[in-house]
């Protein structure tokens, strides 16, 4: 083994010691103006997710911010891509390839608006939805396999409204609470999830 491949090797383990085995990826946007609004449900999902096991999603890494955990028994890493929405692929991509995962480890957390708040859907594979994050997802791994967990934010209160303005607007407080209800299912769903229980999870949550 060369010293490149032993760095490596022990690059790809997680402070936990142990190789890190999923990539759960919350999308969304970085910045206080972007906080709490519609298109960042899957970041508030895995803040939740690190809040829960005593952790802060806070190093710098693969264009995001990501901590490792252990979830079920399995190292996972938390990723928050700072990619912005349209560009959460290189993100996720760069943890992929490092870790050498395929597609198959990976599973997505974010918004959608055809849901309504409290509503979660889980996804084995399947096309972007007209969802920017998922679209730079799929365009950069090449594939449209790969886990997702859906939170519902709501559609837009009526058809000509500006689908961007929606998404980036703030929760109404009873829509946030609602969506709290949706965050706690999808942490359970990942726990299933990331010991291939994705069926139990479908059956349970969907």
């Amino acid at each position: 083994m060369s010293i490149f491949d032993a760095f490596a090797k022990i690059s790809s383990q997680s402070s936990g010691g142990g190789k890190i085995e999923y990539i759960i990826a919350g999308l969304g946007n970085p910045g206080l103006e972007y906080q709490d609004t519609r298109h960042n449900a899957g970041f508030m999902a895995v803040d939740k997710i690190a809040e829960n096991l005593g952790v802060k999603i806070d190093r710098m890494k693969f264009k995001g911010l990501c901590t490792d955990v252990t979830i079920a028994e399995k190292r996972c890493l938390l990723l928050k891509p700072t990619t912005y929405m349209n560009n959460s692929g290189e993100s996720v991509v760069e943890a992929l390839n490092f870790y050498k995962l395929d597609t198959e480890h990976l599973i997505v957390i974010y918004d959608d608006i055809s849901l309504e708040p409290s509503k979660m859907r889980i996804r084995r594979k399947g096309s972007h939805g007209g969802h920017n994050g998922i679209r730079s997802i799929i365009d950069l791994t090449g594939t449209e396999e790969f886990l997702r967990i859906k939170l519902g934010v709501g559609k837009k209160p009526h058809p000509d409204y500006d689908l961007a303005k929606w998404v980036l607007g703030k929760f109404r407080p009873n829509d946030m609470e609602k969506l709290q209800q949706a965050i706690g299912n999808a942490e359970e769903a990942v726990k299933l999830m990331v010991s291939g229980k994705t069926d139990e999870a479908m059956n349970k949550f969907n």
